[in-house]
């Protein structure tokens, strides 16, 4: 089922492909006759992005695919790639236009003939594909999909090479034939300037590139505006198809309990959200103290698990008191220990009747009567 951003997407890229179609057919049959390189090339640019809305419309689809076994963080990545893909289109035409334009540059036998109709044609370009860059980058504005505001730049750059096309025109029409081989070159350029900008955004994406500093930044301050949180560390973020995916360690009082702890995790989690639209997926872990000094890559020491402390503790005390309970704190390094009995008994006892080396403060309780 298509979800309401792809339904969106479509609509809009249809209509783009539409006014595609008709332009580029009509500059081609248009460049043909009055033997315009740089209007034929403009007429090939408006069929490309009739190639690149069907690429839209797919990766539209089957971006907002719900997660599955098998793509457990969703397909958003497909966005990514059609971007990648659309990129690398662009590439390859202006490619295509850079070398007949330098031939056609080169070459004195091809007759150009400015029409009235090379005029009328190139204009509506300009003015339709404006149109269409607006109406696009606006949507992709409100659904903040990459994808689609690539297709609303591409539309622009048609429309900035119309421009430069209309400029070659007139050249022709001055009897300066060589500015419609320059102006086609100019079109070459341009499309080659757009490709680079989403090959490189599209492969930054795919390679987890963070947010900017400052973007990080104001979500920590967000962050820490929640109650019972005493500091944020180790927070990474990347993106997928527009959406942020958002890593980071939260700090706690070590002395709270487990479902308190992640109940402030679930909080930030929610503020966050509402502070930043953008984010689809939050991951926190929950920290006791301090570690963001820690080398994560490094194995650390691990303590033993409350199995072995507690049959160590029990066997070693049990000659100084019978424990009810014991409430474990793993806090630097060390394992401080909350002792509950009903036998009266001082922490210096507790601490001379063991050697255990991983025992910290030990703290004696009674329970309530």
């Amino acid at each position: 089922m298509q979800t309401e951003k792809a339904r969106i997407m479509t609509r809009v890229t249809v209509i783009g492909a539409v006014v595609d179609a008709c332009l580029g057919l009509g500059k081609i049959a248009i460049g043909w006759l009055s033997q315009s390189a740089a209007l034929i090339a403009d007429g090939v640019h408006s069929l490309s992005d009739l190639g690149t809305d069907v690429l839209v419309v797919l990766a539209a689809r089957w971006s907002q695919e719900a997660p599955d076994a098998n793509h457990p963080y969703g397909h958003e990545r497909i966005e990514t790639l059609a971007t990648l893909t659309l990129g690398g289109v662009l590439l390859v035409v202006a490619g295509g236009i850079l070398l007949d334009s330098l031939q056609r540059l080169l070459s004195s036998d091809v007759l150009v003939v400015a029409g009235t109709a090379a005029f009328v044609i190139t204009v509506i370009s300009i003015v339709a594909k404006e149109v269409i860059f607006r109406y696009t980058l606006h949507y992709a504005k409100l659904l903040n999909s990459k994808l689609l505001e690539a297709n609303a730049w591409h539309s622009r750059t048609d429309s900035l090479s119309s421009v430069a096309v209309l400029v070659g025109l007139i050249g022709v029409t001055l009897g300066y034939a060589w500015l419609d081989a320059v102006a086609a070159l100019v079109v070459a350029v341009l499309i080659a300037k757009v490709a680079i900008e989403l090959l490189w955004e599209a492969m930054a994406e795919l390679v987890d590139t963070a947010l900017p500093e400052e973007t990080v930044a104001a979500m920590h301050e967000v962050a820490m505006t929640v109650p019972g949180l005493r500091d944020v560390h180790h927070i990474r973020t990347r993106t997928m198809g527009g959406k942020t995916m958002l890593d980071m360690h939260l700090q706690v009082d070590p002395r709270i309990s487990v479902s308190e702890g992640h109940e402030v995790g679930c909080w930030v989690a929610a503020t966050l959200r509402d502070a930043f639209p953008d984010i689809g997926d939050i991951t926190f872990h929950v920290d006791p103290e301090d570690d963001a000094e820690l080398d994560q890559e490094a194995p650390t020491a691990l303590r033993p698990l409350r199995v072995e402390v507690e049959a160590t503790l029990r066997m070693d005390w049990s000659a100084v008191c019978t424990i009810e309970q014991l409430h474990l704190h793993y806090l630097k390094g060390r394992i401080d220990v909350d002792v509950i009995t009903h036998d009266t008994v001082t922490t210096h006892a507790l601490r001379a009747a063991t050697a255990a080396p991983w025992l910290g403060t030990v703290r004696v309780f009674y329970p309530a009567q």
